[in-house]
């Protein structure tokens, strides 16, 4: 060690005398500083690169960047769903690039690429004079570039030392563990080109639709031209500047000797040629089910050392391949034409034009108004020119009255997730409408006012009158429950209320066990995100869930009141096929009245057999042991329909973005011809191709419900004067449901939102 050191100071001190010489002219204390401060600094920037290293990718990240192999998100079934890619690119060989695109690549980037080592010690140097003299110039080999490509988070793009020797570090890492020619395939398939396009082969879609390996010289040397800022020198927005750029790329290919001087002044007029297509990244069968998976996945790769996009991890999944492209069948047949329907009800004709005083409001939340305004315009000026943009008006009015949908099925009994479509078109709009959405539920609420009342002890042939309803409120305020007609004036038995949907009748059960019961049993059964407001309008569904809680509700109610957690997710494997983790099946969990769930899943046929989802039998066909539910809100907003089977349960919402936007239609508004045809198909080619066994029926677990002898009638008048009395005068009402209370009235309830419409009785 002792001869190491004397070594190393018998060189230093040979190198000082050399600068002595040098700057002889000088005093000899300003000469040692001079010495000191030279051997100083590097040797400081030196220990500084040294400590960094650790704080750089290894070789083992820079080999899974290059060689990334995606989450596999896999159906039940076994068939892909989705991959978990960086970003949209197609991986191509350097063999399949055009040998113009290379040319222009190194010509103008970096044209000693094949002589150093990760760093150009003579274009750094220059750059950094350059920088001094106060014209900033990059000085980055195509390997530097491709570290910041590839690490941008380890590396960043900051203008410091410490990042300059990130970089310098990574980039020799790069240059000891790849071949040269493995280096550039990296680099031109991991570059960004704006529009959502990765790498070489997209960008040649992109701007000339044509593969990479087609690309000619001009097309070559617009896209290498971009890579000084893609957005700056934009083909399609920046045609000029392109061009330009693209000529000063040509220009460099005939220094390198790349490019004759002839060919270049014939080119050098020509136009860009772009013919511009923008790419969709593919995103499977089940788009909105694979991001609702991605950030759970991400977490869990996380904390157990994963990369998501390049470990090639396989995620098997719940989701049936079959029962997701029936569904998405299903949800685009009719959205379709729902979407017809849409566009005939708010056609010019029909009134969306400017004097609609809707159209006016929607165009005063446009960010085109907004900006508009400021600038300085005049707000009703700003209104006037944009209601007078016949062309722009039309595209607002198709982007507002786009019909919706979400749709989802399940297995009550594992809890599995079968099919989810979270809305018509996932690029067009990927907002989720099966877990994000809340929205009013309608009638396919009202099945947890009779269920809480069948736990009091209420039978489906207990009758009440179909009769006007009046609730008092407090306040002086009332509320009068409507149907889509006047009503019977007849008894009517619970059954045939909740078939029928009857809003009368279904009120007066709420009364009865109170809407603090009605949430409670919502809750329990799987309503467990969404707040419940507990008005008496609760009972028509006037507070907004989505349509996972309520699948999951209706799960319930078909398992006899055994809640079970949606499962999503089987297990979780490597590359090799080796699993890493299996998820335990969720136990259920007993939340409801097992005889009330089975007395209440049993009336719920009644809707299907005779009530307002009759079509489920006469138009679809399905003569398979279901029950269930339709749904529609004020004004037609939003139609629902929900059908349980032994092994599934399946539900489907329709409707607009904008709940100020509805089909403005009574027939095609309800929830019986906007969302029930999605689920009637859905049912009918699923056991049609016996995904679905029609033949499976529904076990009671307890003998059914007997009513009681019909009472003496003189004890019955009495307690019909009785009843007259709680009645608050006037006619005295029929008697309730058996068990339960006699109908009373709170004036401390709130009003609550508006109260929904219902559907018509019928198919």
């Amino acid at each position: 060690m002792r001869t190491f050191f004397l070594s190393v100071w018998t060189r230093l001190t040979a190198l000082f005398h050399r600068v002595s010489g040098w700057f002889a002219w000088m005093p000899r204390p300003v000469r040692l500083g001079l010495f000191w401060t030279m051997v100083a600094v590097p040797t400081a920037v030196l220990l500084y690169a040294l400590a960094l290293v650790p704080m750089t990718p290894s070789v083992s990240d820079i080999r899974k960047a290059k060689s990334e192999l995606p989450a596999q998100l896999m159906s039940v079934d076994g068939k892909l769903l989705a991959e978990y890619r960086w970003a949209n690119r197609e991986w191509v060989e350097l063999s399949q690039v055009s040998p113009n695109v290379i040319d222009a690549l190194i010509a103008t980037e970096d044209h000693r690429f094949y002589d150093h080592w990760g760093m150009d010690w003579r274009r750094t140097a220059s750059s950094v004079v350059h920088t001094l003299r106060g014209a900033p110039q990059g000085g980055s080999t195509i390997t530097q570039q491709l570290a910041r490509n590839l690490f941008p988070e380890e590396i960043g793009r900051s203008r410091t030392i410490t990042r300059k020797l990130k970089e310098a570090i990574t980039a020799l890492k790069i240059e000891a563990s790849y071949s040269k020619d493995e280096i550039l395939e990296t680099y031109l398939n991991t570059v960004p080109f704006l529009y959502n396009a990765y790498g070489i082969e997209m960008a040649a879609r992109t701007y000339f639709d044509k593969s990479a390996a087609k690309l000619n010289v001009l097309e070559s040397a617009t896209l290498i031209g971009m890579l000084k800022g893609t957005a700056y020198y934009n083909p399609v927005l920046n045609p000029e500047r392109a061009q330009g750029r693209r000529n000063t790329v040509l220009s460099q290919m005939v220094k390198r000797g790349k490019l004759e001087p002839k060919e270049f002044d014939a080119l050098k007029v020509r136009p860009l040629g772009v013919n511009f297509e923008r790419q969709t990244e593919v995103m499977g069968p089940a788009p909105h089910f694979a991001m609702q998976l991605r950030k759970q996945l991400i977490d869990w790769a996380d904390s157990r050392g994963y990369n998501l996009y390049s470990d090639g991890l396989v995620i098997r999944t719940t989701i049936d391949s079959r029962l997701q492209a029936i569904a998405n069948r299903a949800v685009d047949r009719h959205g379709l034409q729902l979407q017809g329907v849409a566009d005939k009800a708010w056609s010019q004709r029909n009134g969306w034009g400017p004097d609609n005083t809707l159209v006016q409001t929607l165009v005063r939340e446009t960010p085109e108004f907004r900006a508009a305004v400021e600038k300085g315009e005049d707000p009703d000026a700003a209104l006037k020119a944009l209601l007078a943009n016949e062309s722009w008006l039309q595209k607002l009015r198709a982007e507002k009255t786009r019909v919706q949908a979400g749709f989802l099925a399940q297995d009550p009994v594992t809890g599995h997730v079968l099919a989810w479509v979270g809305s018509r078109d996932f690029a067009q709009d990927p907002f989720d409408h099966v877990q994000a959405a809340r929205r009013q539920p309608g009638s396919t609420f009202k099945p947890f006012v009779y269920g809480a009342a069948f736990a009091q002890g209420a039978l489906p042939t207990d009758t009440l009158m179909d009769s006007a309803v009046e609730i008092p409120l407090g306040g002086g305020r009332v509320w009068r429950p409507t149907d889509g007609g006047p009503p019977s004036d007849e008894p009517m038995t619970l059954a045939d209320g909740l078939a029928l949907s009857k809003n009368t009748i279904t009120a007066q059960v709420m009364q009865q066990v109170g809407p603090a019961r009605v949430a409670e049993v919502a809750r329990a059964l799987g309503v467990r995100q969404s707040k419940l407001e507990e008005v008496p309008s609760l009972a028509l569904g006037t507070s907004p869930v989505t349509l996972k809680e309520m699948i999951s509700a209706y799960s319930s109610i078909a398992t006899l009141g055994r809640y079970i957690e949606p499962v999503l997710i089987t297990s979780i494997e490597d590359r090799h096929g080796k699993v890493l983790e299996t998820f335990a099946q969720p136990t259920p969990e007993a939340v409801f009245d097992a005889r009330a769930a089975q007395t209440l899943r049993n009336t719920m046929r009644g809707a299907v057999d005779k009530g307002t989802a009759t079509a489920i039998r006469t138009r679809y066909g399905v003569q398979a042991d279901v029950a269930g539910k339709t749904g529609t809100t004020q004004d037609n907003t939003d139609g629902w329909f929900i059908l349980m089977h032994t092994r599934v349960v399946v539900g489907a919402w329709a409707g607009f973005n904008d709940g100020r936007i509805t089909l403005r239609s009574d027939y095609w508004g309800q929830g019986a011809r906007s969302a029930l045809p999605m689920v009637g198909e859905f049912m009918q080619q699923a056991i049609r191709t016996k995904v679905i066994d029609g033949n499976d029926r529904f076990v009671d677990e307890f003998a059914p419900a007997v009513p009681p002898p019909p009472p003496d009638a003189p004890l019955e008048n009495m307690r019909d004067w009785i009843r007259g009395l709680f009645g608050g005068g006037g006619t005295p009402r029929p008697p309730g449901p058996n068990g339960l209370p006699p109908v009373t009235t709170d004036p401390g309830y709130p009003s609550g939102p508006p109260v929904p419409a219902e559907e018509r009785v019928g198919g």
